[in-house]
């Protein structure tokens, strides 16, 4: 598994991705997101959209300036919350393109 790279395991009977954090010479596998939820992205539109990421935020402490990149909270951030938003990392969309994952 490559460094920093989610990926969907549609599998898992909770967690919804998986990535292999690397950061300083250290390694670990991060599961994140709840199986089956999206996230609601950078700019919602609807009322209830909005309630669930102010949730979110104040569930998870998101408004860290400085989050840990070996937390599933960073990655959850990163993957559910801000690329449904169009904020799509290039090197993530190539490699969801190649592999046939649909960004959801």
């Amino acid at each position: 598994m490559a460094c920093n790279k989610p990926q969907r395991t549609p599998g898992h009977k909770t967690k919804s991705h998986i990535v292999k954090a690397c950061e300083g010479g250290e390694e670990r596998i991060v599961r994140f997101g709840q199986q089956g939820v999206e996230g609601a992205g950078k700019n919602p539109k609807s009322a209830k959209d909005k309630a669930r990421k102010r949730s979110y935020y104040a569930r998870h402490n998101a408004q860290d300036s400085n989050p840990d990149k070996m937390s599933a909270r960073y990655w959850s951030h990163k993957v559910k919350w801000m690329i449904l938003s169009g904020m799509i990392i290039p090197e993530l969309l190539h490699t969801c393109l190649h592999v046939g994952t649909t960004l959801t």
